[in-house]
């Protein structure tokens, strides 16, 4: 929907303002989404701005050879949902769409150790360990998890490889975000609602099709456009899909936006459109931590907001990932088959290692896929993978030929993804690029992240070697340096003061009223697992700190 609200009036102030809205939220991803739902139910006019597009299961793209329909780049024309953003230190992989990054993610929901509380800057601001359990409980219901009851081929492999390794013990299915019908019911059955009493939408139970991140086009998937945003909308809020917010300023002069705030947007493809002016009381940030950390950057650097904490941008974590896998060239098995992420195990008290798959015939990321290879990084890495891919093509020539070529590889490939729960951090920072100058982006700055995971490479040999196939890693990661991650978290840190982060522990931006950050930008530690129930529960817990609307005047601070 499109258009402003009536207007409204911004309590708590002396004086009366015409609002737009209440509340604007930036993104409606996993913390965007949660906000708007849980304002909309406190009785708030909201109106939530998103940058994608709007996707059904009708209009979904069957194979990502649709690079048009499947990458997220609107200056070249390409409206998908799904992009790439290449950096210094880390190759990030996200997703742009009404629901944000459920549209493509894996819909593994994982709750992190207690471990994750103890350290980083947000340690001893709240007692998390008892708060935070009845927050993901809520998530939990809301996302509609249950146990992947979907054993593909390659889930199977990783447990047994998981047994010969001696931590079979750890082996799980995953809880995942999908509609699975009865015990004996057939795949792919239309039941009305069955998460909401009947508020919510009709639902399919899952085909293991294994399509989850290309989204999926049965509606098997929660995504949240079939919950908390479904919800929101149907009670009255506004979603603005392809628009993107270019400002924030605090209206009438307020240095800390007391009276309210004004939002300047734009089409955020190549549509016509101008530029939009909205008013609001309140703005909830949850553009993802990448996109967070780029518009509070350019809001701080052209003086809309000037006091963001000199904070931002430190922090800034990849979740320790590692992306490899082994491609076994003519399998007799379609080890595409599955959820997305059906099983995991951990294969040291640090290291968590999950079975990931892409559906058949989308093969497209085959091409970042190469031989393995360990190494010092540099040149001498270089060296030792031009030598490891010459022996493997003489031994087996064929084979090799074989695993690089992309056709096939989503049906012929176990994908490993591998998180740890070890501390490591970069910074990003605008800046120009040496081949651009004539623009600031985002780049990211310090110390390199390791691009590779020792133990994991030898657990991905050993796998190769059992099922006769050949270990791959990501070519970012050899001739780059570069590793790459879909789980970039950080860089907008919860803190107790503005000196050591961004927000406080109830997610409000230091300097400001009524302005508050809700995505991975505000993680303050490497969870390990995927982030995304983190990023629910911790936005369900800051938006019960806010009183219903037809409370008494308000006008919150950090």
């Amino acid at each position: 929907m499109r258009g402003a609200c009536p207007p409204g009036r911004l309590r708590g102030n002396t004086r009366q303002i015409a609002m737009d809205f209440d509340f604007i939220v930036v993104g409606s991803g996993f913390g965007g989404s949660v906000s708007a739902h849980r304002l909309t139910e406190k009785g708030y006019r909201v109106g939530v701005m998103e940058m994608g597009c709007r996707w059904t299961p009708r209009n979904l793209p069957a194979t990502n050879w649709k690079i048009w329909r499947w990458i997220w780049r609107p200056g070249l024309g390409l409206r998908g949902f799904f992009n790439i953003d290449p950096f210094r230190h880390v190759l990030i992989m996200h997703g742009c769409a009404v629901g944000g990054g459920s549209i493509t993610y894996a819909n593994t929901l994982l709750v992190p150790g207690d471990a994750i509380w103890e350290s980083g800057s947000w340690a001893g601001l709240a007692d998390w360990k008892t708060e935070m359990p009845p927050h993901y409980a809520t998530a939990v219901r809301m996302l509609g998890v249950a146990e992947n009851r979907i054993m593909g081929p390659a889930d199977r492999i990783l447990q047994r490889s998981a047994e010969e390794h001696g931590a079979g013990n750890t082996f799980y299915r995953t809880r995942v975000a999908v509609f699975q019908g009865p015990e004996g019911e057939p795949l792919g059955v239309t039941h009305p609602d069955p998460y909401f009493g009947g508020d919510g939408p009709q639902r399919t139970t899952c085909i293991g099709c294994g399509g989850c991140m290309m989204g999926c086009r049965y509606g098997a998937k929660n995504t949240l456009d079939q919950n908390y945003l479904y919800l929101a909308e149907k009670r009255g809020a506004q979603v603005f899909a392809e628009t993107k917010v270019v400002d924030v300023r605090p209206l009438d002069g307020s240095p800390d936006g007391s009276n309210g705030y004004q939002v300047f947007t734009v089409p955020s493809t190549l549509l016509p459109g101008g530029r939009r002016r909205f008013t609001c009381r309140g703005v909830v940030f949850a553009a993802s931590a990448l996109g967070t950390l780029d518009l509070l950057s350019r809001l701080k650097e052209k003086g809309s907001l000037p006091r963001i904490s000199g904070q931002l941008g430190h922090r800034v974590r990849t979740n320790a990932e590692s992306l490899i896998g082994v491609r076994v060239p003519g399998s007799r098995e379609d080890l595409s088959t599955g959820v997305a992420i059906g099983s995991g195990f951990y294969l040291d008290q640090y290291t968590h290692i999950e079975a990931t798959r892409y559906p058949a015939g989308s093969d497209a990321m085959g091409l970042l896929a190469t031989v393995l290879t360990d190494g010092e990084p540099g040149r001498k890495r270089i060296l030792l993978w031009l030598q490891v891919l010459a022996g493997s093509l003489l031994r087996h020539p064929l084979r090799t030929l074989r695993s690089l070529h992309p056709f096939g590889w989503a049906r012929e490939s176990i994908i490993l993804l591998c998180m740890q729960t070890l501390d490591g951090h970069i910074e990003m920072r605008l800046g120009r690029p040496w081949f651009w100058p004539f623009r600031r982006v985002l780049r990211s700055q310090g110390r390199r992240i390791p691009t590779f995971i020792p133990q994991a490479n030898h657990f991905a040999r050993k796998i190769a070697a059992a099922i006769g196939g050949t270990p791959m890693s990501m070519v970012t990661e050899i001739l780059f340096d570069v590793p790459g991650t879909a789980h970039i978290l950080g860089g907008c840190p919860m803190a107790d003061s503005a000196e050591r982060g961004v927000v406080d522990a109830q997610n409000r931006l230091f300097g400001y009223r009524n302005l508050y950050v809700c995505d991975g930008s505000v993680i303050a530690a490497n969870l390990g697992v995927n982030p995304s129930l983190t990023i629910c529960a911790l936005t369900e817990r800051a938006m019960s700190h806010i009183p219903p609307a037809a409370g008494a005047p308000w006008n919150d601070a950090p």
